[in-house]
């Protein structure tokens, strides 16, 4: 094996050594996440009304919103920025040989040049920012009723709120070049110690306001969200100026070197390109997850949304927890790895494909063919202990006056569409990854289509058939499978089309998994029937749930 293959597969497996330790890093920051968000809200319920809980919550919807518009279609689009640069080395540009032992992703000018680029880009997400919070903030206090603007503080804490998400926008930079160097270690610790200061900040104002007797309304959650900014911003300077010095970039905008496809001398055309489809999509599918929202409140009874409501919040803790630094993790490795399907139509079938590329290529079917094959094996568990097991934790978690409503019900169903979302998730994070502009508005186009049947799905589960919350799961399931369907058949002709073998076989579970799956499923029904909540009960579901989790 040639110098140059050696360090191209040493690059390659750089690239997954670190994509599986970020996905681990972004898992433990949910988890830390989840479980200090949790310690604070049950801290604050002693000292806040549920008044202000609730305008937090719409304060903080607010500053997601600005936040998700201003900058997620660029995330996205910035991850499709490959290592092995196409840019040429200076010492090719000068004329002389380039030593082709070096791996293009070490030297100091494609580094520099790669993160300058995502330097630059970022700057339009706080450009856009600024008029994003500006109509959010104007849309909030038109929209809000009288109770919300007589709240103490209301305007103060909207305004802090919206210094807060510019001031985290501006950490934009350092987050990029993080993202684009896979230092995930680093943004673990910028938000692990954001996200701490915030909880001390939230409890401390509210605790000192209610001992002295003060109203600051929802000001403590404002103040919470300026502290994370600031110390996002203070950690990730920190962390990313040492860097500067070693692959030559700079944290401001400045001229890249002359290349064709740039705009302004500063800004690549391609990625500006895909951002652009991207936010079109980002849009849509805010949408669409929005939908659901929309439907039930329109066509569903109160109980009926407070059970869905339930359920979805605790169904969905694992694709939040689990699955979406999974999805992250892997959309970073898949924009590195691949080429977009365009590159291989004009010189595959002529000259076949380079070798590094083919590794790169069998690597990234490997990992996602891995990755399928997990999913599948919780897949097995979600659908065969979860319908049973899931109402239990609930009546644990929840207390018994759950039991008489929908919420079991609904969390039980809510079990089969858990898989539906992984899956997708995964599916179209490769997407994004790799496909064309033109195949993301295409896809985008289906999406439409999409929308329009789940939409007329919900019309008929919940209005004509009145299935309530349950129906509702159903809608959203249906609108997942056409979604997967489509993702599915991208990914395959991808991978065929580069002479890659891609099957169902290769990630589905063994059968007889999935007919053990459905055994203890059945078994733990029949146990169902005679539960009473006693010790011997739980032992017995423990022992045939943990059973089946070691042998899957």
């Amino acid at each position: 094996m040639s110098q140059t293959s050696t360090a191209d597969t040493r690059t390659t497996s750089s690239i997954l050594n670190k994509s599986a330790k970020g996905a681990t890093f972004l898992i433990l920051l949910q988890i830390g996440s989840r479980a200090l968000t949790f310690i604070v809200n049950q801290v604050l319920l002693r000292y806040l009304s549920p008044e202000i809980l609730g305008i937090s919550t719409q304060l903080e919807l607010f500053a997601i919103s600005v936040l998700y518009f201003a900058r997620e279609s660029l995330r996205v689009a910035l991850q499709r920025q490959r290592l092995h640069h196409d840019d040429p080395e200076p010492e090719s540009r000068e004329g002389s040989k380039q030593d082709t032992t070096i791996p293009r992703v070490v030297s100091s000018y494609g580094a520099g040049r790669g993160a300058q680029e995502v330097v630059n880009l970022s700057y339009i997400a706080i450009g856009l920012g600024l008029p994003i919070t500006y109509v959010f903030a104007k849309l909030y206090l038109r929209s809000a009723g009288p109770a919300v603007l007589e709240t103490a503080y209301i305007h103060h804490s909207l305004n802090v709120y919206a210094l807060a998400t510019f001031l985290e926008l501006l950490s934009e930079p350092c987050f990029a070049v993080a993202q684009q160097q896979m230092l995930y270690g680093t943004r673990a610790s910028a938000e692990t110690f954001a996200t701490s200061a915030r909880c001390i900040i939230t409890c401390g104002a509210a605790i000192c306001a209610s001992k002295i007797g003060f109203n600051l309304g929802s000001l403590p959650f404002a103040l919470g969200q300026l502290s994370y900014a600031t110390v996002l911003n203070a950690v990730y300077l920190f962390n990313i100026t040492p860097l500067r010095s070693h692959i030559n970039f700079s944290l401001v905008v400045r001229p890249l070197p002359s290349t064709p496809n740039l705009f302004l001398s500063r800004f690549s055309l391609p990625i500006l390109n895909i951002a652009l489809n991207l936010y079109a999509q980002s849009t849509l599918k805010h949408i669409l997850t929005t939908g659901d929202a929309l439907l039930i409140a329109a066509l569903a009874s109160l109980p009926s949304q407070g059970a869905y409501a339930l359920a979805s919040n605790y169904g969905s803790l694992v694709a939040r927890i689990l699955f979406q630094p999974l999805e992250e993790s892997s959309r970073s490795l898949f924009g590195r790895l691949l080429p977009p399907q365009r590159q291989h139509t004009t010189s595959s079938k002529k000259v076949g494909t380079p070798e590094p590329e083919r590794r790169s290529l069998e690597q990234a079917t490997n990992y996602l063919c891995s990755l399928l094959h997990f999913y599948g094996l919780v897949s097995l568990l979600s659908t065969s202990l979860g319908p049973t097991v899931a109402p239990l934790l609930l009546r644990l978690i929840a207390g018994p006056r759950w039991t008489s409503t929908a919420a079991p019900a609904v969390l039980s169903a809510y079990c089969y569409y858990i898989p539906l979302l992984a899956l997708n998730g995964i599916l179209e994070a490769f997407v994004s990854a790799v496909a064309t502009p033109a195949e993301l508005r295409q896809q985008s186009a289906w999406m439409l289509a999409f929308s329009a049947a789940f939409a007329t799905t919900g019309y008929f589960v919940l209005k004509v058939w009145d299935m309530g919350a349950r129906g509702l799961v159903l809608a959203n399931a249906i609108n997942m499978i056409l979604r997967i369907w489509w993702s599915w058949g991208f990914v395959r002709e991808y991978f065929n089309g580069k002479g890659i073998s891609w099957r169902i076989e290769e990630v589905s579970p063994r059968v007889g998994s999935a007919i053990s799956g459905a055994l203890v499923a059945w078994g733990l029904r029949v146990l169902g029937r005679d539960f009473d909540g006693r010790l011997w009960d739980f032992a017995k579901w423990a022992g045939v749930a943990g059973g089946y989790g070691l042998t899957v």
